[in-house]
């Protein structure tokens, strides 16, 4: 099976890091963020889960197509019409994987499947046989592998890796387990399953009790050589094994664990900023590795030392993982040329017509702030690089609004080369400029969250606004940015209402 000292990263952002409650992304934000993780180098990515709706569907058969160094692959259940279903989406893969999953836990069988244990043997079996018929890459998950009876989760694993999977999988699922007890699980499964030679063993960890990494590190230690994570940990309830922690524990901890792992280190840094942006979900500033404040020092006696040596205080380099240092600042007289330079500098190449609209709104900017740090630049290149086609455009924005006077707010919105107006009231300036936008669009959203960030510093920062926009059924990521932070959150509207519109269209064709 190659190098024994070989870890393979399993990248599921756009599976189980989409089960995050609130985040929804559509075709186009999964391709971005499937392309940047192609960047950073990772192993295998799950692109979702084919058979869960139409949309899954495309955005794994949309990524198979066009992703072509990873492994990719999307999650079924242990049924044949899920298989085929998948299959379906990855057949134009060029290293395709199908991953299929039973509980194999007594607590699963009797709540949920209602199966006995020998009924989930023949299934899991049947299903890994039906899967190679297809594909020769099959991983078998054991759904609460930790929870499990270690003789039947044994008698599983020996039979599915007979069976064809050339990965299995041995998931804490509930994020119940502490890393004494999960190294020492898994390496009981190595004693126990006389042909887990033949198959490449895989950890899933959940962070119930904020113990996923140190759990994935510790079935790294005791022979796994796949870890399931995801990019800033988001996933199911508390999450998953953070991505760029794992890399940087094996990276920064290499004489402990004495594990390779290929990845463009540059890279991880943008991959947090652009899941952190698509999915908003914004990180807390003490986030390891990749949190505001990750390298940061105030104490006087830390900043003492980090000036005389940095190993002192620092044990990673934070030019390493692709965070910039260099922050000087660019100015309304700066020209295309050292705009660009810049977003090189920063990891983003562009084509002509997206560096011209960036450069532009660059412009535009620099009018409104007298100096544009790497902060702003990155906010405006996010803003336009990912945005699905603007139905909708805001071109006039008039808000009146005082302690005793109602707010009101007029709106113009342009339409392909129409522009339509209307004025509406609310309790505040942003809900009459939305009553306005629904007025226009006669697409009603209700907002169920709104968070307003500075990007940079001083009086005159950019306010970004992320909001969770609910539109029918399903929800939908808003996104707007402004110096003025009302005009921000109107953009955040439209940009909701924009990518529900985009995906009405999609559906009809």
């Amino acid at each position: 099976m190659g190098d024994q000292n070989r870890v393979y990263l399993f990248d599921t952002t756009l599976r189980d890091g989409e089960q995050s409650p609130g985040v929804s992304l559509n075709v186009e934000e999964k391709l971005e963020i499937a392309q940047q993780l192609e960047r950073l180098g990772v192993d295998v990515i799950e692109a979702g889960f084919p058979i869960a709706s139409a949309g899954d569907f495309r955005a794994v058969q949309t990524i198979a197509r066009h992703v072509r160094q990873p492994v990719i692959t999307g999650l079924c259940r242990a049924i044949r019409a899920d298989i085929d279903r998948t299959w379906e989406a990855l057949k134009e893969a060029e290293s395709p994987r199908i991953h299929t999953f039973l509980a194999t836990s007594d607590i699963h069988l009797k709540y949920k499947l209602q199966k006995s244990r020998e009924e989930v043997l023949a299934q899991a079996v049947d299903a890994v046989k039906y899967a190679k018929k297809y594909c020769s890459d099959v991983e078998f998950s054991a759904e609460d592998a930790s929870r499990s009876d270690l003789d039947f989760l044994a008698q599983v694993v020996e039979a599915v890796i007979d069976a064809g999977a050339t990965v299995v999988n041995l998931p804490d699922t509930v994020g119940y387990a502490v890393p004494e007890e999960f190294g020492q699980f898994i390496r009981t499964i190595y004693e126990r399953v006389p042909n887990i030679d033949r198959a490449i063993v895989s950890v899933h960890c959940h962070n119930d009790l904020g113990l996923a990494v140190a759990n994935s590190l510790a079935g790294l230690n005791n022979g796994a050589r796949q870890v399931e994570c995801a990019v800033n940990g988001i996933g199911e309830r508390a999450g998953n094994a953070a991505l760029e922690e794992i890399i940087m524990a094996l990276y920064t901890r290499q004489a402990f664990y004495n594990r390779k792992i290929q990845v463009n280190y540059q890279e991880i840094y943008r991959t947090s900023r652009l899941v952190s942006s698509l999915t908003g979900m914004v990180l807390q500033p003490n986030k390891a590795i990749v949190g505001k404040n990750a390298f940061l020092h105030e104490s006087g006696i830390h900043q003492d030392g980090v000036l005389k040596e940095r190993s002192t205080y620092e044990i990673m380099n934070a030019e390493l993982i692709g965070i910039n240092r260099s922050n000087l600042v660019l100015g309304k007289h700066s020209g295309r040329h050292a705009f660009n330079e810049r977003l090189q500098e920063l990891g983003y190449t562009l084509n002509e017509e997206e560096l011209q609209k960036a450069f532009l709104a660059f412009k535009d900017l620099a009018d409104k702030k007298k100096e544009v740090n790497n902060d702003d630049i990155e906010a405006l290149v996010k803003d336009r690089a990912w945005a699905v086609p603007e139905r909708f455009r805001l071109t006039y924005l008039h808000i009146s609004s005082g302690t005793n006077i109602v707010p009101t707010a007029t709106v113009k919105l342009a339409i392909d080369k129409l522009v339509f107006e209307a004025a509406a009231t609310g309790a505040g300036p942003v809900e009459a400029a939305c009553h306005a936008v629904d007025r226009i669009t006669d697409i009603y959203g209700k907002m169920l969250d709104y968070k307003l960030n500075a990007v940079g510093s001083g009086k005159d920062a950019l306010g970004e606004v992320i909001s969770r926009i609910q539109i029918g059924d399903k929800l939908y990521n808003g996104r707007g940015l402004s110096t003025d932070i009302i005009e921000a959150s109107v953009k955040s509207y439209i940009n909701a209402i924009n990518k529900y519109y985009y995906e009405q269209q999609r559906l009809a064709e």
